[in-house]
């Protein structure tokens, strides 16, 4: 079967904010509206990473300690949204009349590459019971439209892609640079689970190590292909659809299903129909 061509990603126009975080601006118009200035008085950043990484030695897992987090903004009126544009530039972290998708640095990240410029790598694994390493990476906040009301259910086609697109070009971006292991991209929504900001937005992170569940599946693929020769997630497909009985949606590209093994009360997976 022949496969589609690549889409081709969108190049953000790329500006900074007062404190010097970098902003990228992504746009599905030919000719997208310029950045703005940030006229804000922002504190300096700091010179070194403000949060560190600490080794559990029970089980090996970095954790991320990020006490600077408690000074995040929290539940500021509407008027006072830092995700909603602002032309003025003097309140908001979107200095601009209007934009599609907008991605800057986190203001209080949990990871930042503060001393980027030399090679980065985590301590080795040793008997020492009190490892610490500074909280090398990178945060990215990633609003998925101007629009403060509403969220990314109620996009329409062309901008659930073109945030999309934004992940992909993020992820390309961050892993392409030294010392990041895994990059993330993902949604918190409600106050249920503590997002401050009502504005519809996602974050990314970009982690100096890969993730115990990332690397859990990773083996398990490796297991699977050595001992069946296939593709474990295709296999996984394939058996959902011959089933039937836990698909929800399947469309010429996707399949969405509840998992066979579904951890949450609701759990819902979606693959694509071709290997990818």
């Amino acid at each position: 079967m022949t496969q589609p061509l690549a889409r081709r990603l969108p190049e953000p126009q790329r500006s900074e904010l007062a404190d010097g975080r970098e902003i990228l601006f992504f746009s599905n118009s030919a000719t997208p509206p310029a950045p703005l200035a940030d006229h804000r008085d922002l504190p300096s950043r700091p010179t070194s990473t403000p949060t560190e990484l600490r080794r559990d030695p029970r089980t090996g897992d970095w954790v991320i300690i990020a006490p600077a987090r408690q000074e995040r903004t929290y539940k500021p009126p509407r008027q006072m949204c830092p995700l909603c544009p602002d032309p003025s530039g003097q309140s908001s972290e979107v200095p601009a009349e209007d934009y599609d998708v907008v991605v800057f640095e986190n203001r209080f990240p949990s990871l930042s590459t503060a001393h980027a410029g030399s090679s980065f790598a985590l301590p080795e694994a040793s008997t020492e019971l009190e490892v610490v390493a500074p909280g090398y990476g990178r945060c990215e906040v990633v609003c998925f439209t101007s629009e403060h009301d509403g969220s990314f259910a109620q996009l329409s086609p062309a901008q659930a892609r073109l945030v999309i697109d934004t992940w992909a070009h993020r992820a390309a971006d961050l892993l392409a640079r030294d010392g990041v292991e895994e990059v993330f991209c993902f949604e918190n929504r409600g106050e249920e689970i503590g997002v401050t900001l009502a504005h519809p937005h996602g974050q990314i992170y970009a982690y100096p190590f890969r993730t115990d569940r990332t690397s859990a599946l990773l083996a398990e693929a490796g297991r699977y292909r050595a001992e069946a020769g296939a593709d474990l997630f295709e296999a996984i497909l394939a058996a959902e659809v011959s089933d039937g009985r836990r698909i929800l949606v399947r469309t010429e590209h996707t399949t969405a299903f509840v998992p066979f093994a579904a951890r949450w009360p609701a759990e819902v997976h979606i693959y694509p129909n071709r290997h990818v």
